[in-house]
């Protein structure tokens, strides 16, 4: 099964330009965590609800700070031709969660999540996770 059979099309861009505040409105809006940037017609980078308050708040930034102050520049993606498997595995190699998918001009054409996977091959499924799951040390929170 193809990636293009399982991604979403219907995918929201936001500018390098656009303030981490309305990137943050637009994300809570449609109950998504990622967003890919665009900027003359072409994909410059990701930014992600973890982007924000880890580049961002944490960093002291405010809500009218740019998205390229803190967006993830390194674009992940796969072909929407690409086999669910061979993406599924590749992004636990990789640890993401989520790929921008483009066609074969390298226009973005979807997103692919590793849920969405899911339906399409479970095995392969597991695999990506295991790699997306990694225990990363000790993660306590102190309760009050």
């Amino acid at each position: 099964m193809q990636i293009s059979q399982v991604m979403t099309s219907d995918v929201e861009l936001a500018s390098p330009d656009d303030t981490i505040r309305d990137v943050a409105r637009r994300m809570q809006e449609h109950d998504i965590g990622f967003l890919p940037v665009g900027e003359n017609d072409e994909l410059v980078g990701m930014i992600t609800d973890r982007d924000i308050v880890t580049r961002g708040v944490a960093s002291g930034l405010d809500g009218d700070s740019k998205v390229r102050d803190v967006m993830t520049t390194d674009v992940k993606y796969c072909f929407e031709t690409d086999e669910v498997d061979d993406v599924a595995v590749n992004m636990g190699d990789i640890q993401v969660r989520r790929l921008a998918v483009v066609d074969d001009d390298k226009r973005l054409c979807g997103i692919v999540s590793l849920a969405d996977t899911v339906h399409a091959d479970k095995l392969s499924t597991g695999t990506g996770f295991s790699g997306v799951v990694r225990p990363g040390g000790s993660h306590t929170q102190a309760r009050a």
